[in-house]
């Protein structure tokens, strides 16, 4: 059919001169035909047919019926130069080499100086229930600042910031995409909000301290009572105005920045109006997200930089609908389009669960690690 007669008017089947594709759609109670499989795709392998019935997901405990559904081709997790490739690269490290001295210097300093202000800031301390004390909060700027200088020292001379943050009495929760460990550094020196965390954060040797100036709120993702608990703690701290504002990585783990996984739901079950930010870090040579790649890796990649360029957007508020009942996936999907908007980037049905997946099919040195996701999110949405 001829494009010019692509019209509204034009019949949806072609003419009778024309070829028709044939679909054959089989019942479920049609015995399925035998397919070629591929040996190097997971998913290909699981068909039906004795002989070619295999369970890509044996090595973590799945039973042979386990059904997997297809494959993405998108690996949010994937850092996408996780070797050092290029003759520009090796040389700008060279160049650097002497520099990463004077940075590291900075670096252990400034954190030996925020880490002992942060231990006289909680020394004696003891009710957490309520908002830490102004004069204790005063003393954490001390912390705030060496945060800045480690910034400085990975890299980060400048930052590129859109917006302002509301205050915290219109927005008292805010929500970002997380690309990398610099994130919460940033969060930390720009608003010292209260964060939610995992408990095994609180053991870690400095970062445990810092975080608990932060009345971090604890939260065990695979326990259902402690999610809950730390829900009602967002909720309770968010009301009072005497508490530092919320933040909040709903993601509930690093991507890549070039998709946005699905939300969890802590942010968005209080029903307060919450606002997104974004982070993106620019960059030719060297991709900053911490994806597949250890973190001395990154840290040495970011040490032996020129300058590591990063941009922080604060978006308009988002409010949950009062004339009508929402509910918190809603109010989720609402916060995650306008995100994933501003990012310019897919958002997916990929969750923690996925990065969990990605890194045993690594441990157990599957091939092609990242065909082991099934977007989780979506997985849970229609067990």
């Amino acid at each position: 059919m001829a494009a010019e007669d692509h019209t509204l008017s034009t019949p949806l089947l072609p003419s009778e001169d024309e070829p028709h594709v044939i679909l054959t759609v089989h019942d479920q109670s049609d015995p399925p035909q035998s397919t070629s499989v591929s040996d190097t795709n997971p998913q290909a392998l699981f068909q039906s047919g004795d002989e070619n019935r295999h369970n890509p997901f044996a090595f973590i405990g799945a039973h042979d019926g386990f059904e997997v559904p297809g494959s993405s081709t998108i690996d949010p997790f994937r850092n996408h130069t996780p070797s050092i490739e290029g003759l520009y690269e090796w040389v700008k490290i060279v160049i650097c080499l002497p520099i990463v001295a004077v940075r590291l210097i900075l670096f252990g300093l400034c954190l030996s100086v925020g880490y002992i202000v942060t231990l006289l800031a909680l020394q004696g301390w003891k009710d957490r229930q309520n908002p830490m004390p102004k004069w204790r909060c005063r003393m954490m700027w001390v912390t705030r600042i060496c945060a800045r200088a480690i910034l400085f020292s990975f890299g980060y001379h400048w930052i590129k910031r859109r917006g302002k943050p509301a205050p915290r009495e219109i927005a008292p929760i805010i929500v970002s995409n997380h690309v990398s460990y610099i994130d919460p550094i940033f969060f930390f020196y720009e608003l010292f909000p209260t964060i939610v965390s995992s408990e095994s954060h609180d053991s870690m040797p400095f970062v445990g301290t810092i975080i608990r100036a932060m009345q971090v709120i604890y939260v065990d993702r695979f326990s259902r009572s402690s999610r809950k608990h730390a829900v009602n703690e967002i909720k309770r701290k968010a009301s009072c105005n005497r508490f530092p504002r919320v933040l909040l990585f709903p993601e509930g783990t690093t991507t890549n920045g070039r998709v946005l996984i699905s939300f969890q739901l802590g942010a968005f079950i209080p029903g307060y109006p919450v606002q997104p930010v974004i982070v993106r870090y620019p960059y030719v040579h060297f991709d900053q997200s911490w994806g597949n790649i250890s973190l001395a890796k990154l840290m040495f990649r970011m040490f032996t930089q020129f300058h590591n360029f990063m941009e922080i957007e604060y978006l308009p508020l988002v409010f949950p609908h009062e004339n009508r009942k929402e509910n918190a996936v809603n109010f989720a999907q609402r916060t995650s389009h306008v995100i994933a908007s501003a990012l310019n980037v897919t958002p997916t049905s990929h969750a923690y669960g996925d990065f969990m997946l990605l890194e045993k099919a690594a441990e157990a040195k599957q091939e092609n690690p990242s065909l082991y996701m099934v977007e989780m999110a979506w997985v849970q949405s229609v067990s």
